[in-house]
């Protein structure tokens, strides 16, 4: 099978890009300097070689725009006709035709000038022949620019051409324009086609696909055409003339019998199929018709009325259902051409709505079926069937009676398969849910309808969080409020049995003068706090005054004593604890008459062997703490004892001597060993001073 792949070609330059693509090349790939010395045969060889290497050259660029355009004879009839009706077959030749030639008289120069060169007999007359070949050459391809330049735009077209396969099965929607052909395609493909509530908004072909019992089957989606004469249609309406008298194909005819589209059905009966595939209407194809066998001429034809949602086809008019019908009697002409049986109508007439969907399923299955039953029916009147009948091997019983016993289904397998299908149709996704219930932002799916769960009232629990597999709620005592207003309950006593319990300065227990003393206390210090609310306010426009000038001396413990004294409190204590909060205790010097503690102190000291050690824990109290040595071994070091530390101390100050001597600089300092690197700030070099690098 062939592949017609038009994305491959390769872009065609101008007439210009060329020369000089090919000039460039010549003065790279040749040698371009002649010495004093040369000899008349070494210079005729040097200016030959140059000739012939740029006309092979020119050759082989033509060449190659040549054999990549496909030729409109050697390809499948479908795509010449297309590219003719794109791009007019004879303009397309012509061009092709103008390369040729350029390569041919390209050839043709360089093998006059070589001859030329060959005989001659100074340096300045190989140098002139060979300027005159290369701009003869060049001359030549100039000339082809207007061809260069219409290729060109035809390969960017056939690029944007869809990548039709002529031999497939497939299905072709076409008739009047604006009457839900793209629509549909739409529907059973996975194509994105402009769809427009006005005529011609489809301008070309477009192809999708789709699957149908395990094959893929090509759809392709054809402009509308009008009624009339054939030549007055369009380059829009050619294209899908082509298709349709090219493409072996199911073909839809699409009927809008609601009128919506601007043509009436009266309209529609005037414009019959078999009219379009009449040879005298197009001459283009006879060759093409001459080709096929008389059976292979009837196509499936299936006539569609779309848009009953507007318009069902009961309640069309006498006059208008009366046309319907006798489009399907034209139609069932080709399945009696097909082989087909008088009262063999099935698929032939249906009715469809792309807005609901509804038919669309069956419109798309009946055209598959009917393709296949007549790419089969046609495979098997064929001269290979023979070949394949004679592998195959059909085992048929003996008949033991006379009874009839036809292979059949199980009623059970053909109940359970229609009820998949019903299912299946009837199957709602979550975007049909959520254009019900408000669209995108209203609606939020629901995460809980899957769940797996016992019981299918669960997925709606109040609280359906999901712990290692098990529902939480499960696992809740249906009871839990009871229990919860019981210890609730119980707490509530526990903090009454508390409250009874606690010492409360309530004035019960309190003597009289007692009761006083709380009073002034209390009053006391609601005025502490106000105070010191208000400094807190004030603190930063207040200035800041030294202790010394504060004459009022409020917060010293002379004055607290006067006022507990005045409470009739004994102040002793209090003043203590001030005092030792206040300041720390100062370090007391041990003399010859000291304490006990002291002289324990220094009793212990003198034991020491280290006379420095001696006179700091004579020099300071025993309460403060020491630093540690250096030999102790703290926790989490990693050594064995104090010995073990010593001796690394000692290695460590013993590996840093040698560089400490040297003066050189740590592994950990930042350092940039050379300020002014020689290769930056030295001078320009002279010849042969590359040595200090």
């Amino acid at each position: 099978m062939v592949q017609y792949n038009f994305k491959k070609i390769t872009v065609v330059p101008n007439g210009k890009d060329i020369v000089d693509i090919i000039l460039s090349r010549t003065q790279r790939q040749t040698p371009t300097v002649v010495h004093k010395g040369y000899s008349i045969t070494r210079l005729r060889r040097f200016y030959m070689r140059k000739v012939k290497y740029t006309q092979q050259n020119f050759f082989e660029k033509l060449s190659t725009i040549i054999d990549e355009f496909p030729r409109l004879d050697d390809i499948h009839p479908f795509y010449g006709d297309l590219l003719h009706v794109l791009y007019n077959k004879d303009h397309y030749k012509l061009a092709l035709g103008q390369i040729n030639t350029a390569r041919n008289l390209i050839s043709k120069i360089a093998k006059d000038y070589v001859k030329l060169l060959k005989y001659g007999d100074s340096l300045y007359c190989c140098k002139s022949l060979e300027v005159a070949a290369l701009g003869r050459m060049c001359t030549v391809v100039k000339r082809i620019g207007p061809s260069l330049a219409y290729l060109e735009q035809i390969r960017q077209h056939m690029a944007r051409l869809p990548s039709i396969d002529p031999n497939t099965r497939t299905i072709l929607i076409c008739w009047y324009p604006n009457v839900g052909k793209s629509s549909f395609m739409n529907k059973i493909t996975r194509a994105d086609v402009d769809v427009q509530p006005y005529a011609f908004t489809t301008k070309s072909l477009f192809v999708g696909h789709t699957d149908y019992k395990y094959l893929r089957y090509q759809v392709i989606d054809t402009p509308g055409i009008l009624d009339r004469p054939f030549e007055d249609h369009n380059i829009i309406e050619m294209c899908s003339i082509t298709a349709l008298a090219h493409l072996r194909s199911a073909v839809l005819f699409f009927l809008d019998i609601s009128g919506s589209c601007g043509y009436k059905i009266v309209t529609s009966f005037k414009f019959v199929w078999f009219d379009i595939l009449d040879e005298n209407g197009l001459p283009f194809i006879e060759k093409t018709a001459n080709r096929l066998s008389p059976e292979s001429m009837f196509y499936p034809l299936i006539i569609v009325c779309n848009k009953t949602d507007l318009q069902p086809l009961d309640g069309i008019s006498e006059e208008d259902k009366k046309l319907v019908m006798e489009m399907k009697a034209e139609a069932m002409k080709t399945v009696m051409g097909q082989g087909g049986e008088v009262g063999d109508d099935e698929g032939v007439l249906l009715t469809m709505s792309t807005l609901n969907e509804e038919g669309v399923a069956a419109v798309k299955n009946a055209a598959c079926d009917r393709l296949l039953n007549q790419r089969v029916e046609l495979k098997m009147k064929t001269k290979k069937i023979n070949d394949c009948l004679n592998r195959f091997h059909v085992a048929i019983p003996k008949p033991r009676d006379q009874k009839e016993r036809p292979p059949c289904i199980p009623q059970a397998v053909l109940e359970a398969k229609a009820k998949q299908a019903a299912e299946k149709e009837r199957r709602k996704t979550e975007k049909d849910l959520e254009d019900e219930n408000g669209g995108a932002g209203v609606y939020s799916a629901s995460l809980k309808k899957n769940y797996i769960l016992a019981n299918e009232e669960w997925k709606d629990d109040v609280m359906p969080e999901i712990l290692d597999g098990h529902n939480v709620y499960d696992f809740v005592d249906p009871d839990i409020l009871l229990r919860l207003e019981e210890l609730e309950r119980e707490e509530g006593l526990r903090e009454e049995e508390e409250e009874d319990d606690d010492f409360e300065m309530d004035g019960k227990e309190l003597t009289p003068e007692e009761k006083e003393a709380l009073a002034e206390i209390r009053k006391k210090k609601s005025l502490l706090i106000q105070q010191h609310r208000i400094k807190k306010r004030t603190a930063e426009s207040r200035p800041s005054v030294s202790r010394k000038f504060d004459k009022d001396k409020k917060f010293t413990t002379k004055r607290m004593g006067r006022q507990l004294s005045s409470l009739g409190l004994d102040p002793s204590m209090a003043i203590d604890r001030a005092r030792s909060k206040s300041r720390g205790r100062k370090r007391e010097r041990s003399v010859d008459g000291g304490d006990k503690d002291n002289g324990a102190a220094m009793d212990m000291d003198m034991d020491q062997p280290n006379k420095k050690l001696r006179l700091r824990s004579m020099s300071r109290p025993l309460s403060r703490s020491r630093s540690r040595p250096p030999s102790e071994v703290a926790p989490g070091e990693g050594f064995k004892d104090s010995a073990q530390k010593v001796k690394a101390i000692k290695l460590g100050k013993k590996s840093a001597k040698k560089r400490n001597k040297d003066a050189r600089r740590g592994e950990a300092d930042r350092v940039i060993p050379t300020l002014k690197p020689k290769h930056l700030f030295s001078g320009k070099r002279s010849i042969g001073k590359t040595d200090r690098r």
